[in-house]
């Protein structure tokens, strides 16, 4: 897959080991993970909330440099904030409810607290985002537009937030609804050319909804700074492995919607309606339920419409040499389930909501080789885990 680049953004949320709470400590721990080497273009930065933390990784061009930074980013993250006494978990929103946290300082977070008011009160969604590379913007407004019919397939494979409020929501991806009190949130209009998605984006900027032309909610766009398409349809993934996953599959959209537009094959114009529809079932439900073919435009298992994407970027993960690797990540996904699954059956058993974050910092770490730096000392719902605290939020 010569010529095709990728990257990772991963949100994370940092949390009391006692109570479960989101605590508001980014900045403590960005500058003490800061002070650590890491790979080459990978970088740490705050999010809208201040109990919230991202990492990025580098470019890269094959799965096993991928895999490489994004445990090295989960790892100087996870041994930061367990050096500032909390846990680093990979949630798509919390599972504990808590008063609304304050917001990360500066003047386009400020401006962004501003203009959406009450909606990012409390909003601590994390999501996993995975840039791959194209020529120019005319290109990737196209991809995109092959992209539409696939993103709520991502999402259902990625589902990883049950909760809202400190209760099981019934969606597999409350993120996602959450996302929707955004104006504009969900699967991109079908664009003609890059000039056309331009005009839009200065539209809605010109109305109002947005902060400015750096700034869309849908799933997938052109990135506004890099040379890339940015995919933002997933949860937070709960392990490494499940982000790889992802980087994968994305890639493989991507070089199969270039071999499209190479062949002058256009994309299909799926009706913002059914795409909505996709959307909202693959939240509702996950991979446990039904899906919306965005196609044939009815409803199918979702677990179909994930064995429909594999089957159409089989070639283009064959080219890579990534087949076998991403059949191993998706074999997998599909025996332990969603992470949504997870949760809800870590719910069930008798440590509840103790049970689920003491899970969900496990597999944050899972493969990092940063389990026992993490949690060592740590007694999960423990009343004063963090130093000279007290188990309650900062």
């Amino acid at each position: 897959m010569s010529g095709l680049t990728m990257g990772v953004e991963e949100e994370f949320l940092l949390v009391d080991p006692g109570s479960g709470r989101a605590v508001p400590c980014a900045a403590a721990v960005l500058a003490r993970a800061g002070r650590e080497p890491c790979p080459p273009g990978a970088e740490l930065h705050p999010e809208l909330s201040a109990t919230q933390v991202e990492a990025t990784t580098g470019v890269c061009t094959d799965l096993a440099g991928l895999r490489d930074h994004l445990r090295a980013g989960r790892h100087r993250l996870a041994a930061a904030a367990r050096a500032e006494g909390v846990l680093l978990i990979s949630s798509g929103t919390p599972v504990v409810a808590a008063p609304p946290p304050p917001h990360s300082s500066g003047e386009r977070f400020a401006e962004i607290v501003r203009r959406y008011a009450g909606v990012v009160d409390g909003y601590q969604t994390c999501g996993c985002h995975v840039h791959v590379g194209v020529p120019d913007a005319g290109t990737g407004v196209a991809v995109v537009n092959h992209l539409r019919p696939w993103l709520p397939t991502l999402l259902a494979l990625s589902a990883n937030s049950p909760f809202g409020g400190g209760r099981d929501t019934g969606y597999a991806s409350w993120r996602i609804l959450e996302q929707s009190s955004f104006p504009g949130a969900g699967t991109p209009p079908w664009f003609p050319s890059a000039a056309a998605y331009r005009r839009e984006v200065d539209r809605l900027v010109e109305c109002g909804t947005l902060v400015d032309s750096a700034m869309t909610f849908w799933l997938a766009r052109p990135s506004p700074h890099l040379p890339t398409v940015e995919v933002r349809a997933a949860d937070a993934a709960a392990t490494a492995d499940e982000a790889l996953l992802q980087a994968a599959l994305v890639r493989g959209l991507v070089r199969t919607a270039l071999d499209d537009l190479a062949a002058g094959r256009e994309a299909p114009r799926v009706g913002d309606p059914v795409c909505a529809a996709a959307v909202w079932s693959a939240a509702r439900y996950g991979l446990g339920g039904p899906g919306v073919h965005p196609l044939e435009e009815h409803r199918v298992p979702a677990v179909r419409l994930v064995a429909e994407l594999v089957d159409r970027v089989r070639p283009a993960l064959e080219e890579a040499g990534d087949l076998a690797p991403a059949s191993t990540l998706l074999a997998g996904a599909l025996r332990r389930g969603t992470g949504a699954d997870r949760q809800r059956r870590a719910a069930a058993g008798a440590g509840g909501s103790r049970a689920v974050l003491g899970m969900l910092a496990a597999q944050t770490l899972e493969g990092t080789g940063g389990h026992g730096p993490a949690l060592a000392g740590y007694r999960i719902g423990a009343a004063a885990n963090r130093p000279g605290g007290t188990g309650e939020e900062r």
